[in-house]
């Protein structure tokens, strides 16, 4: 009897052990898995420059990527890479360039860029444009509310005299949207299918006639919930900040909607440059 117990418990031994290192495989498999389904694309706001005949100036879109690990950093490389959407917009930093890196501190962003970078060719405005461009790219992310420029991780001469008009002798740089003609009407808040809060907080940015946003929210039938008007801090030709509460009453047949924000004519009264963003709610 003593020996059954023997040659059994062995065997049982080892198919224990062997579950579990099993169970701990597919646990580690898993676990290498999960981050990938779970990564989300990224939306960033990138500002191209735009040049006619009467002036020149930036143009905000927003681009989808892929997931990235630094944001900041695939926001700038698509600034300098990717492909503008608006009709007559354009790159303007030399193609060669690339991002050695992007360092926070204390809400101070320095960008070290390639050597490349020193070989834009442009006028002074298109010197100031493509400075601002970066700078607006970057300080769309929160923790970011200055930049400042480098080369091969220095600043010498060379990288001050930039491209030889504007230079970055000013350092850092900060934030300006009055250079930002396109499009006249962007939201920042909500973003697209955010679930909403009653009263929905709508907040943006606006180059309108006496800066008067008007905002609707409609379910996915477009019939009206509620509606409201809000003043920007600026009217055109100045852009300015709008921000606005609406209230609503959800709707007991339907769960999502659309959130739509215009400018009314003064002429005729028809609605322009309208955002129309998805949205849901409980």
């Amino acid at each position: 009897m003593a020996s059954f117990y023997k040659y059994f418990a062995v065997p049982v031994i080892v198919i224990f052990f062997a579950g579990i290192c099993g169970c701990a495989a597919i646990k580690e498999k898993t676990a290498k898995k999960a981050p990938a389904e779970n990564q989300q694309p990224l939306n960033v706001a990138v500002y191209y420059v735009k040049i006619n005949n009467q002036e020149e100036y930036l143009v905000r879109e927003i681009h989808r990527l892929p997931h990235a690990a630094d944001s900041l950093k695939a926001a700038a490389e698509e600034l300098i890479r990717g492909q503008p959407i608006t009709k007559g917009a354009e790159k303007i930093f030399p193609p060669g360039t690339k991002i050695l890196g992007i360092v926070v501190e204390s809400g101070h962003a320095t960008v070290n860029f390639s050597r490349e970078v020193l070989q834009a060719s442009v006028g002074s405005e298109g010197e100031a444009l493509g400075i601002q461009s970066m700078v607006n790219t970057l300080t769309e992310f929160p923790e970011v509310r200055a930049v400042s420029f480098q080369v091969e991780g220095k600043l010498d001469n060379r990288t001050k005299d930039w491209w030889g008009h504007v230079g970055l002798y000013n350092q850092p740089f900060h934030r300006d949207l009055s250079k930002v003609y396109e499009p006249p009407i962007w939201v920042t808040h909500p973003v697209e299918n955010q679930v909403i809060s009653i009263p929905l907080l709508v907040k943006g940015s606006a180059r309108v006639f006496e800066g008067t946003v008007h905002v609707r929210l409609v379910d996915k039938d477009g019939h009206k919930l509620a509606e409201g008007w809000a003043t920007a801090t600026k009217g055109a030709p100045e852009r300015g900040d709008f921000e606005l509460r609406l209230k609503f009453e959800p709707p007991p047949a339907a769960d999502q909607g659309y959130l739509e924000v215009f400018e009314k004519s003064a002429r005729d009264g028809s609605e322009r440059h309208k955002v129309t963003i998805p949205v849901r709610w409980q």
